[in-house]
């Protein structure tokens, strides 16, 4: 399993239940990254989509504790999450969202694709600092890249001791 978000400086993902910035390159990047694969979220994730539709072209699993009427896969609790997602190869699983999901799930992550945008976005949800995290490793980091009026990089962390699920 692996989780991808983009992050500013302070590590915030959002603001408003929505993104903080417009970065189409970020947005190609995770289109392409989680096309044809599982996507793992909460129920606000789900509901910030255009009309609170699934992602196209993956399977969409929520966690909440009610039944979600649309076309996704429900689960009620990380036991649940981590039966279903089993069915999957783990490098096919993606957590993107939002923090409560991040912060639960990142540490059973082996892996961490994070767009580092360097600006204060204003957020009001924050995910934790993985620089600061002993069991996480920056692996890789892009050039910087200029998009919309941002600087990014594309970092993939490394976390040395994932949970077992």
């Amino acid at each position: 399993m692996r989780a991808i978000f983009h992050a500013d400086r302070e590590w915030g993902i959002g603001k408003n239940n929505g993104l903080m910035f417009s970065i189409p390159q970020d947005m190609k990047f995770f289109r392409e990254t989680t096309k044809g694969k599982v996507v793992v979220m909460g129920l606000n994730t789900l509901l910030s989509f255009p009309n609170g539709k699934p992602l196209k072209n993956r399977v969409n699993i929520v966690l909440c504790p009610d039944d979600v009427p649309e076309d996704v896969i429900t689960v009620h609790s990380p036991e649940e999450l981590f039966q279903e997602v089993k069915k999957y190869p783990e490098d096919d699983v993606f957590v993107i969202g939002g923090a409560s999901v991040y912060r639960l799930l990142i540490p059973y992550c082996t892996e961490v694709l994070v767009t580092r945008v360097d600006a204060v976005g204003g957020a009001d949800t924050f995910v934790p600092d993985l620089d600061a995290d002993e069991n996480f490793e920056l692996a890789y980091e892009s050039a910087p890249v200029e998009d919309n009026g941002y600087t990014l990089t594309f970092r993939t962390y490394r976390n040395l001791a994932p949970k077992p699920y």
